[in-house]
């Protein structure tokens, strides 16, 4: 009896050692008309890959579904956060996908051992949409920013957009205060969005001056814009290109509170660079309507803040911006254009969510409060 009790209890101990569980996520980064990266982590080491299918009414078991590995140069990666890019998709068209990991448990030489996978439902799985580049469509946005990891905040911001009801979300930087490890950006943040949109609605995040601080801080782009060179780019989507500008710190770099650990003036400087060249990409110059997505603003106050007025408002000035959204302040400012920043910029508070729509007839743009009460409104009128 008693050597059966061991032998139980040596299997038990070993099936624990081979389990693997994911720990937050899927959610969503980076989607195109033609591509989309899926995020998620597990509790330990591991192999991952995607299968995808249509939303086309057939069970997911009814055939063998194309995979794509998280991988880098041909060769399969082995970590806790995964992050695999889906291509060659279809602009406008509906897929479902299920994410896979499966634990890595030893290494000898060119000989790997493998535990047991984990995996996401094959019953009901998440669908997503591409987006479409049909200037004819109607868009449906929403932002929120400055949440600080108040998770309940956010919570509360997410029940008013219903972001199930639109076709993105941004987040515009400072979702956390620091950045010491994963668990600031999961319980402060993203936890909620998974549970409430991102599995299946698009996030997109302009970093904030917050997210660049602590020791975690180097590690924000293995979970966010993973498979992207840059932190800045733009999104079209049907009538609007949407420019996410990265603005950095808000203090020179030179300031004690930074230890010495900072390059952004010449950080921004090469984002001019870029921004000089992408305002000319017919996805930007061609659309309709054009909104900047940028958490520091324009101003003479702080050296953030100058830094955006001198480096990149005098390439939007000429580049006929619908509006700049931005956050920072906690405050909700409407500043209309004036000799020198040229387009109107709407700055959101910490404790407020912005609700947009695009369409043939412009840009209507919402302020809400956490009671739902309208803080402030902006409109373009064709």
């Amino acid at each position: 009896m008693r050597t059966i009790f061991i032998l139980l209890l040596c299997c038990r101990m070993a099936a624990a050692q081979d389990a693997i569980q994911i720990t937050h996520g899927p959610y969503l980064q980076n989607m195109s008309d033609n591509e989309v990266t899926v995020v998620w982590v597990t509790d330990r080491n591991a192999i991952s890959w995607v299968e995808l299918a249509p939303d086309d009414g057939t069970h997911f078991y009814l055939q063998e579904r194309p995979k794509f590995f998280a991988a880098r140069n041909g060769v399969k990666l082995e970590s806790t956060v995964h992050s695999v890019k889906l291509r060659g998709l279809k602009p406008a068209e509906r897929y479902r996908y299920r994410v896979f990991s499966q634990s890595v448990l030893a290494r000898e030489g060119h000989n790997i051992t493998y535990g047991r996978v984990a995996s996401s439902t094959a019953y009901r799985p998440p669908v997503f949409t591409t987006l479409d580049p049909d200037a004819r469509r109607d868009v449906a946005f929403g932002m929120v920013n400055d949440i600080h990891g108040r998770s309940e905040v956010l919570d509360t911001l997410l029940r008013i957009l219903d972001p199930l009801k639109q076709n993105m979300i941004f987040f515009n930087g400072d979702m956390v205060s620091s950045l010491t490890g994963e668990d600031d950006l999961f319980t402060g943040f993203m936890d909620v969005s998974v549970k409430a949109f991102a599995q299946t609605v698009p996030m997109y995040y302009a970093r904030g001056n917050h997210e660049t601080r602590g020791v975690f801080a180097t590690r924000f782009q293995d979970y966010f814009s993973p498979q992207s060179p840059e932190l800045y780019y733009i999104v079209r989507h049907g009538p609007v290109c949407f420019l996410v500008l990265d603005s950095g710190e808000d203090k020179p770099d030179t300031d004690v509170e930074y230890s010495g650990i900072t390059d952004y003036d010449y950080y921004r400087t090469l984002e001019a660079e870029w921004l000089r060249d992408v305002l000319k990409n017919p996805q930007f110059a061609d659309a309709p309507c054009k909104v900047v997505i940028c958490h520091i603003p324009p101003s003479r106050d702080w050296h953030g803040e100058n830094e955006v007025l001198t480096r990149f408002a005098p390439l939007l000035n000429d580049a006929k911006v619908d509006v700049m959204l931005c956050g920072h302040l906690h405050t909700t400012i409407k500043r209309m254009p004036d000799a020198t920043v040229k387009f109107p910029v709407l700055i959101n508070s910490n404790n407020s969510a912005v609700r947009g729509t695009v369409n043939a007839q412009g840009l209507s743009l919402e302020i809400i409060n956490m009671d739902g009460t309208i803080a402030e409104t902006f409109k373009v009128v064709r």
